[in-house]
């Protein structure tokens, strides 16, 4: 059996006619006449017929019709699959860590140039601790580290940074919240609820240090390695919250919450960590290329 004629066939018959088909399929309608009566002949029956200017199905041409449905369904899926595989075969694989002390709208901005780059390329993102992070790309198991914090001289890998930018910070919390708290900034922290990241985050270690300068004394009531988990906590007042300046915007909207101050006495820096001093990588380049002027743009308060 030609399949040529059975897809001719199977063209027929979904388009409703002769004419129909034969536009679709830039023949003659001649031409595809001629091509399923040697279906027919091969299969020894007749397909169709026809009732006025109508082609009906014979009950045949259903059996067939029910056959070429199945075939052409798996041509199609075949034909898919073997060209994902050629797909996951070309696209340039790019590994990368993300420390889950940065929040993920950041890392997300910081990542998305990388899609952009002229090739396919497929992703593969990883978090995890900091320290974790560093060891699978001393290992050569990631191409870059997307930290909060630069890669310290004490730690015994070969890497090397390479500064995104920076951001203030931001304290934001539910307007109930902020409606009772009393005394200029940064007092009005004082025995007042805070949500705060966790202790191995570079902001927490800044934090810390910052309390006892200002002679603060919040109460603390959770900590949090994640910081879209500590943002759902803030948004159900249960205590002031901080947030890179730069995402303050999205905060608000997402999490209905209000900005109670703004300081640049905290200060949350980005670093790419890479094997390479020179980078090579296209995502790498793309993503440190454009990091300062799609994110962090400005150091100033808003």
């Amino acid at each position: 059996m030609n399949f040529k004629h059975l897809r001719y066939f199977w063209m027929v018959a979904k388009s409703g006619g002769i004419m129909r088909a034969s536009e679709q399929l830039h023949i003659t309608p001649q031409t595809l006449s001629g091509q399923i009566k040697l279906l027919e002949d091969d299969l020894g029956h007749k397909l169709f017929s026809k009732r006025g200017r109508q082609l009906e199905l014979t009950a045949e041409g259903q059996v067939a019709l029910r056959y070429a449905d199945e075939i052409f369904t798996l041509g199609a899926e075949l034909e898919g699959s073997v060209r994902q595989v050629q797909s996951n075969l070309t696209a340039l694989e790019f590994r990368v860590g993300v420390a889950d002390s940065v929040p993920k709208s950041v890392a997300y901005h910081l990542l998305e140039p990388a899609l952009q780059v002229p090739q396919a390329v497929r992703m593969i993102c990883h978090e995890g601790k900091y320290e974790d992070l560093l060891a699978q790309l001393a290992l050569h198991r990631l191409d870059l580290v997307i930290a909060d914090e630069r890669m310290s001289r004490k730690i015994s890998v070969k890497a090397f940074n390479h500064t995104l930018g920076s951001s203030p910070m931001s304290f934001l919390c539910a307007p109930s919240l902020k409606a009772g708290l009393s005394g200029p900034f940064p007092a009005c922290l004082n025995d007042a609820p805070m949500l705060i990241q966790g202790a191995t985050s570079a902001i927490r270690q800044q934090f810390d240090q910052w309390v006892v300068t200002h002679q603060l004394r919040p109460r603390i009531v959770a900590e949090f390695d994640d910081s879209a988990l500590m943002n759902a906590f803030g948004r159900e007042g249960q205590g002031v919250f901080l947030s890179p300046t730069v995402l303050e915007d999205e905060i608000r909207t997402q999490f209905d919450v209000e900005v109670l101050a703004r300081t640049d006495e905290l200060v949350e820096e980005f670093f790419a960590i890479s094997v390479e001093r020179r980078i090579s990588h296209p995502c790498v380049a793309a993503i440190t290329r454009t990091a300062k002027a799609r994110l962090l743009k400005s150091n100033s308060l808003a």
